[in-house]
């Protein structure tokens, strides 16, 4: 498992550094739908629900995945934004970015905990519990990612 985790974490930071270059949304689907089968190969390896609930896990979780999906094309979209204004920002545009940045990762953090709740009460505990363990592990990887791809406000300034 290790060593899947290990080349996910490998393909999110390459997809990651060709993302904030393009805003082309079909550029976007096609990284996000290779992230998603790496993503989903790796959800396969680490939770592995009773046979009688497989079918009401996966069904969840492509509902969440579509969700997600539709998170982080608003991040990619706010990260294109921060990039193109970032010489000439000013209190207003900070402002709107810092506001779209917190509204991303409460958004985020909660459909993840609905996920969560909704998979324990079809499935089980123990895979609710893996699912939100492995989905906060994966969004720590990539917001580590985003942030060290980007500069603090002001960094270039210096």
């Amino acid at each position: 498992m290790k060593k899947l985790i290990f080349t996910l974490s490998l393909v999110l930071v390459s997809m990651s550094s060709s993302l904030f270059a393009q805003s082309n949304t079909e550029e976007i689907d096609m990284v996000q739908s290779i992230f998603g089968m790496e993503k989903k190969a790796l959800v396969a390896e680490v939770i592995q629900p009773e046979t009688a609930k497989s079918d009401a896990f996966w069904a969840l979780y492509d509902e969440y995945e579509v969700k997600r999906k539709d998170l982080g094309k608003r991040r990619i979209v706010l990260l294109n934004s921060y990039a193109d204004s970032y010489d000439t920002l000013d209190e207003a545009t900070i402002d709107k970015i810092l506001k779209e940045m917190m509204s991303l990762q409460v958004t985020t953090d909660k459909l993840i905990g609905n996920y969560a709740k909704k998979i324990k009460k079809s499935v089980d505990v123990k895979t609710a519990a893996q699912f939100y363990q492995i989905e906060g592990y994966l969004l720590s990887k990539i917001r580590t990612t985003i942030l060290e791809n980007i500069p603090v406000i002001g960094e270039l300034d210096k």
